[in-house]
C-alpha cells in the first residue's frame, strides 16, 4: 500500500473519538416534576362517578342542599366534585365518594361500575396507580320522591 492510500482511507470506528454532548442531563420528558392537585383529582373522579348508571346524586343531604343553594347563585356552577375526596402522593391516590342510588338498582353492581369507571379515568388521565376507591352509599333515591333541591314548599302552614 502506498502512503496515499492509508491517508485516505477512514479511521476503523474503534478509532473515532466522537463525544456526544448532552445538555440538560437526559431526555426531555424526564425532566422536571409533574404534580397533581387533589381538586383534579376530584373532578375526573366526580366526573366518571356521574357516568355511572345507576348513582343519583354525589355527596351527603347536607352538602347536596348547601350545594343547590351554591348553584343558584350567579357564577356558582355545580360542584364536580361535591362528595368526593381524594388524597394524592407522588405515584399513587386514594379516593372516598358519597353516592346516592337509584331505588331499584343493585347497590354493589352500582359500587363495582363506578370503582372501575373511576379507577380507569383517574389512571388514564393522571398516570397515577388509585390504591384504593371507598364509596359510601348514603341515601336511595324513591321514585316518589321529589329532589331537595326542588322542593320549594314548606310542610308548615
Amino acid at each position: 500500500m502506498t502512503d496515499t492510500t492509508q491517508r485516505n482511507r477512514p479511521e476503523s470506528p474503534e478509532k473515532e473519538s466522537t463525544q456526544i454532548t448532552r445538555r440538560g442531563g437526559g431526555a426531555p420528558a424526564t425532566r422536571g416534576r409533574t404534580t397533581i392537585a387533589d381538586g383534579v383529582v376530584e373532578k375526573i373522579a366526580g366526573m366518571a362517578t356521574r357516568d355511572v348508571v345507576g348513582v343519583h346524586a354525589m355527596g351527603s343531604g347536607f352538602s347536596r342542599t348547601f350545594g343547590a343553594v351554591r348553584d343558584r347563585v350567579p357564577g356558582g356552577g355545580k360542584s364536580v366534585t361535591r362528595g368526593v375526596k381524594a388524597e394524592v402522593g407522588e405515584s399513587q391516590t386514594a379516593l372516598d365518594l358519597e353516592i346516592v342510588v337509584e331505588y331499584g338498582v343493585s347497590i354493589s353492581d352500582v359500587a363495582r361500575d363506578v370503582r372501575e369507571n373511576v379507577v380507569a379515568a383517574v389512571e388514564r388521565m393522571t398516570g397515577l396507580e388509585v390504591v384504593e376507591v371507598n364509596i359510601a352509599v348514603s341515601d336511595v333515591k324513591l321514585p316518589d320522591e321529589a329532589e331537595d333541591e326542588d322542593q320549594s314548599e314548606s310542610r308548615l302552614h
